[in-house]
């Protein structure tokens, strides 16, 4: 769900009891394990996890008033969804998940560009997900997007 709430938690307030406790457990796991420099807001009517422009200026290259996205999670009506743009632009990184993830389910992985989708709660594997984000440093995330995305 792409919501309008204007915060976090004012975002979980309205998500439904069951889907209510796999997103907060969700953002817990991340909230503990992002590195320093990243902030957390809504972004895209998901919780998102970005460089402010305290960071890093000039923002995001297709709306620079918005700050650098790096990191979104949302309760989509089948699925459970974390967006990660490290994945997307990284591909040793892409590599090391998606081999990592075999350690943590037997599921198929459902993965697109950057957007990792769980469609049962139980299949979400909080420990992994805590490694991946724990793997970028916002110095980091500035110097991949400027050489992966940034229009020259």
């Amino acid at each position: 769900m792409n919501s309008k709430t204007n915060s976090p938690e004012e975002y979980l307030q309205e998500l439904p009891e069951d889907r209510k406790a796999i997103i907060q457990k969700l953002r817990k796991s991340i909230l503990d394990h992002i590195p320093d420099g990243f902030q957390e807001t809504m972004s895209y009517g998901m919780i998102g996890y970005v460089i402010p422009h305290s960071l890093y200026p000039k923002g995001y290259h297709c709306t620079p008033k918005v700050p650098l996205p790096f990191l979104s999670i949302a309760s989509k009506k089948n699925f459970v969804a974390l967006y990660h743009m490290g994945i997307y632009a990284d591909k040793d990184l892409l590599n090391w998940f998606t081999s990592a993830y075999k350690k943590f389910s037997a599921r198929k992985l459902d993965i697109g560009k950057s957007c990792i989708r769980f469609q049962k709660p139980e299949d979400i594997p909080y420990d992994l997900i805590a490694e991946l984000v724990s793997k970028i440093t916002p110095q980091d995330w500035i110097q991949t997007y400027e050489g992966s995305f940034k229009q020259k």
